[in-house]
C-alpha cells in the first residue's frame, strides 16, 4: 500500500535491538550503530509516551546527519505514525526505522499488526482521525509495506546534503 508516489521497496539490513531496552541507554544503544549508517532502527515500548521518545530520536538523527531543514515536518510526522502504531497495534514494541539516500529521508514505524493503515476523510468538528491527513500532506511520499511480522508505515521527505 502507499500513499502520493507509490511504493518502492528499500530492502536494507536491521540489526537487532532487544524487546524493550532500558529508556536510560536506549539513546546510547542507538547512536552507537549510527557511526556511518545508512539505515538502522530502535524499538520502543508501545505506550503513548513513546512518541515524544520518537521525536528526540528523530531530531537528533537529523541533527547528526546534518538534515535539519526538515526537522519539524519529521518531527511531528513521526509522532503522527508512533501515536497511530501505538493505538491500533496491540503489540508490545514499536520499531523505529531511518533510511538515507541521496535528496531523500526515509522514516519508517514498525509494529507487529498486519493492518494497513486507511487514509479517510474526516468532518472538521472531529475529535480524532486527521493523523494520516497530516501524514499526506506534510510528506514529499508516504505508504505502508507488509512484512514478515507486521507492516511498516512510513513517510519521506526531500533533503539537501550539506
Amino acid at each position: 500500500m502507499s500513499g502520493r508516489g507509490g511504493t518502492d521497496q528499500w530492502q536494507c539490513p536491521s540489526p537487532g535491538f532487544p524487546e524493550e531496552p532500558a529508556p536510560d541507554g536506549l539513546e546510547a544503544a542507538f547512536f552507537d550503530r549510527l557511526a556511518a549508517p545508512a539505515v538502522d532502527e530502535v524499538r520502543l515500548p508501545s505506550r503513548p509516551e513513546s512518541a515524544a521518545e520518537a521525536r528526540r530520536i528523530v531530531l537528533s538523527v537529523l541533527e547528526l546527519w546534518g538534515l535539519v531543514q526538515q526537522r519539524d515536518a519529521a518531527e511531528q510526522l513521526v509522532s503522527e505514525l508512533v501515536a497511530n502504531a501505538v493505538q491500533h497495534s496491540g503489540g508490545r514494541t514499536v520499531g523505529l526505522r531511518f533510511v538515507r539516500r541521496p535528496g531523500w529521508l526515509r522514516v519508517e514505524v514498525r509494529d507487529p499488526s498486519r493492518a494497513l493503515p486507511c487514509l479517510i476523510r474526516v468532518e472538521s468538528d472531529a475529535d480524532s482521525g486527521r493523523g494520516l491527513q497530516l501524514v499526506e500532506a506534510m510528506s514529499e511520499r508516504w505508504g505502508a509495506d507488509l512484512l514478515s511480522r507486521g507492516k511498516g508505515v512510513w513517510f519521506e521527505l526531500r533533503v539537501r546534503e550539506r
